[in-house]
């Protein structure tokens, strides 16, 4: 849909497809991924489109400023149904004139021949889970791809793709400050303008996560996480790829304009099983939340039209919390304009008497546009807001 150049202005909309497959679960893993031996795609492609025309419904005078494949695996997505996806959303809403459009992708070699017909459909972004450069730590990780595939992947997307990304996860254990910074070396030395870097951490449920339970010592120790953090920020820094949040670095201009709409509180729709969504309703946001199982999802979107599990208004006191949360992992932190005015008070009356003590005590920048956390209040995220939403 072309824009009408004399519109009012319209809110920004990232939309979020959600691809529910991989060929294997990762012990680390605790996102809505699941293995099926065979998937009717072409009853997928028909749910998927019709769940993002029903849900459009609740974002109308909207531009989309971003489209973004998530999962799973959306790269064992048929391309074409990545094209219909697409074409849909511009038929649906006005689009920005540099669209970002991304897809995740696994860098085996059976899932980087898919890379061209991507492109073809209209992907303009590549994120790619490496995960890690050493092989013992791929074994580890329980990674379906090989060093070599990683590599080869990531040159494929770099001839293919006007921008791509990479994902790394450190404090493994037993890894050493000297050990990542080579790591990182090689990465720089592979990276187009953006990188992310997570740290592992071990989660309730998933394989890791049972393994720790019973006492097995899966990631590197408090120390030795902070010291590879600090590394880290100050090698990205150095090679000109800065931090713009906790874990993800870009030359300036070449951030994820997608994620970007998450932190800064922006409105999002999810599309497919799980997805999430926040869209502005009137003077507030509504949460959208999708049924998760794969086959529950798909069995409501065609016997019902929707698989909406949740579609509720968010308390003001939640949504500010909400804000906090996602913008203080940024280095710019939460303007205050937006913040206060979901507030409907200042900062400084939002947070009273504590304010100043958290600014003194180095868990917070203030000046006259943001309210940001430090360095080592980002280490900290949750000190941080439990300090500040108990005022």
């Amino acid at each position: 849909m072309a824009r009408d150049a004399g519109a009012a202005a319209w809110l920004p909309l990232a939309v979020y497809i959600h691809w529910p497959f991989c060929r294997s679960k990762c012990p680390y893993c605790d996102f809505n991924s699941h293995v099926r031996e065979a998937i009717e795609e072409e009853r997928w492609t028909r749910a998927l489109l019709a769940d993002l025309e029903r849900q459009a419904e609740l974002a109308l005078d909207r531009e989309v400023v971003s489209i973004f494949f998530g999962g799973g695996t959306p790269s064992l997505m048929p391309p074409d149904t990545v094209a219909a996806l697409i074409e849909r959303v511009r038929a649906l809403w006005p689009v920005i004139p540099d669209l970002e459009v991304t897809l995740e992708a696994n860098p085996n070699s059976a899932e980087a021949e898919r890379f061209a017909g991507f492109a073809t459909a209209g992907v303009n972004r590549l994120s790619l889970g490496v995960q890690a450069l050493d092989p013992p730590a791929l074994r580890f990780l329980g990674r379906g791809h090989s060093r070599d595939e990683a590599v080869a992947a990531i040159a494929l997307a770099c001839d293919i793709f006007p921008r791509y990304s990479f994902d790394l996860i450190y404090a493994r254990p037993g890894q050493s400050v000297a050990a990542w910074e080579d790591e990182l070396g090689e990465a720089l030395s592979l990276a187009g303008t953006h990188l992310s870097l997570y740290q592992l951490t071990i989660e309730p449920g998933t394989a890791f996560g049972n393994r720790a339970a019973r006492g097995e010592i899966l990631t590197a120790d408090e120390d030795t996480a902070a010291a590879l953090y600090e590394a880290t920020q100050q090698r990205l820094a150095a090679a000109g790829i800065p931090a713009y949040e906790i874990s993800n670095h870009a030359r300036l201009g070449a951030e994820c304009r997608h994620n970007l709409a998450y932190w800064r509180y922006e409105d999002y729709l999810g599309i497919g099983p799980g997805a999430h969504g926040r869209v502005t309703r009137g003077a507030g946001k509504v949460a959208t939340r999708q049924l998760r199982s794969p086959e529950a999802w798909l069995a409501a979107v065609e016997t019902s039209g929707t698989a909406t599990d949740e579609l509720s208004p968010i308390a003001p006191e939640e949504a500010i919390g909400e804000m906090l949360m996602m913008g203080l992992r940024l280095v710019e932190g939460v303007a205050r304009q937006r913040l206060e005015a979901l507030a409907g008070r200042t900062v400084e009356q939002l947070f009273a008497g504590a304010l100043p003590r958290l600014v003194e005590g180095g868990f917070l920048t203030l000046d006259s546009a943001h309210l940001a956390a430090t360095v080592a209040g980002r280490q900290r995220l949750n000190a941080v807001l439990g300090a500040l939403l108990a005022v």
